[in-house]
């Protein structure tokens, strides 16, 4: 048995199969997801998502998914009020999910005029946890912790089937590294959402993209553009100084979520 997580609020553990790998252009085709309540209760959810795009046959022989079974199902965006309900207010935990599966779910929300505040939410990447005290994928995951190999428990390549995996591999994690279990030092993990959260993070990002960092600049941690002719300098002053770049962003091939922490930032800066 696992031990039970040390919960202040909701924890959602969600997996995305999606048509690719590019933020701004690949679809959602499947979504599933765990949502564990503070007193022990869980709720599952997996939905087959139609993403009005072609499937291309790579991602159907990965994921056993075809047109054919998204035809007739409900699009993302009708889907999004009721996703909406299922993350909000809740921390998010997820394999890899910091890198790619809340980036791109932060993008279908925007397309479907839903503005989902991530920064409220606890991020917590399982893969990164892993790779930190490991380094390896999630089926060498599963295998470690749970004592198991995945194939002898799930299908391949399905969110649903993952989902599970990444929950067990979770509260594997938090047994086999709870204080006191083990002799080394380093490898000691706290079971609280904050702790795990702050141990999931890698970098600086403001955006999802990282198009936008936060960064030291004159004894202040503020927002700086990464990318392109202003890189390095805050993005603050480039609003007020190159008033263009902001448009030029909106009109270019970025991603939603760099153009909605952007206008955020104008706005604050707006409203001084």
């Amino acid at each position: 048995m696992f031990m039970k997580l040390n919960l202040q609020k909701p924890l959602v553990i969600f997996d995305l199969e999606t048509t690719g790998l590019d933020l701004v252009k690949d679809r959602v085709i499947q979504l599933s997801y765990i949502k564990v309540y503070p007193d022990g209760h869980e709720i599952r959810g997996n939905e087959l998502v139609n993403p009005e795009v072609n499937i291309p046959e790579m991602i159907t022989q990965l994921t056993g998914i075809s047109n054919d079974d998204v035809k007739g199902k409900p699009t993302f965006k009708q889907l999004a009020s009721k996703l909406n309900e299922v993350f909000t207010g809740a921390d998010i935990a997820g394999f890899n999910s910091n890198h790619f599966d809340v980036p791109l779910l932060a993008e279908e929300f925007l397309r479907a005029g839903i503005d989902f505040d991530f920064s409220k939410c606890r991020l917590i990447d399982v893969q990164t946890i892993f790779h930190k005290m490991e380094r390896r994928n999630l089926a060498a995951a599963y295998k470690f912790y749970c004592g198991r190999k995945m194939e002898e428990d799930f299908e391949a390549h399905r969110a649903d089937q993952d989902t599970e995996a990444t929950y067990r591999v979770l509260m594997g994690e938090l047994d086999k590294y709870a204080p006191g279990a083990n002799e080394d030092p380093e490898k000691v993990l706290e079971n609280d959402m904050q702790a795990l959260a702050d141990f999931s993070k890698q970098n600086d990002n403001v955006d999802f993209a990282g198009r936008i960092v936060w960064a030291e600049v004159k004894g202040q941690r503020t927002e700086v553009f990464n990318f392109g002719k202003h890189k390095g300098m805050p993005v603050a002053d480039v609003l007020r100084f190159d008033p263009g770049y902001y448009s030029w962003i909106l009109g270019g091939d970025f991603t939603y979520n760099t153009k909605q922490v952007l206008t955020r930032i104008r706005l604050r800066e707006a409203n001084k």
